[in-house]
């Protein structure tokens, strides 16, 4: 009698859980740090902010992306190389920590920026037109610098070197 409570109590915790807390298969833990390359905001009032990001060009690696990890660094970030123009659709599942997704086109404008994206959501954060690359920075970096809409991103992937 007594393991089929206990049994029934875990059930029934696992219930509580938010859904978004169990892994994907074979994901339980983040990624090692992928190669870093810098990028650097151009923005409307002629300010540079500089950024050193981690490059996920595999599919493996935008796969897991920044999931299960405790922090982003004020000037780090992970830039997410599509290759070419298409649809960009993210989620939060597994991340632990707030992000402000940057949506970027071909020719390295920002297209479109998602704020302080709520950890562990299935919702889907979606580009809303073709970019070429998503960058993921801590939470609240877009407002605390300023980052809009319209400002250019100099990165090798958009044929510009900072």
């Amino acid at each position: 009698m007594k393991p089929l409570m206990q049994r029934r109590s875990l059930l029934a915790l696992g219930a509580l859980l938010p859904i978004a807390a169990v892994a994907q298969p074979g994901v339980d833990r983040p990624q090692p740090r992928l190669p870093t390359e810098p990028l650097v905001f151009e923005t409307r009032d002629g300010r540079r902010l500089a950024f050193t990001v981690e490059m996920a060009i595999q599919p493996e690696q935008q796969m897991i992306g920044l999931m299960f990890r405790p922090e982003v660094k004020p000037d780090e970030g992970m830039l997410f190389d599509w290759g070419a123009p298409r649809e960009s659709s993210m989620w939060m599942r597994n991340t632990i920590t707030s992000l402000d997704m940057i949506f970027i086109t071909a020719d390295g404008r920002v297209h479109r920026i998602a704020e302080r994206t709520v950890p562990y959501s299935l919702a889907s954060i979606s580009s809303n037109g073709p970019v070429r690359a998503t960058l993921e920075l801590a939470a609240g970096t877009a407002e605390r610098l300023n980052i809009r809409v319209g400002d250019r991103v100099l990165h090798r992937i958009f044929g510009t070197a900072p």
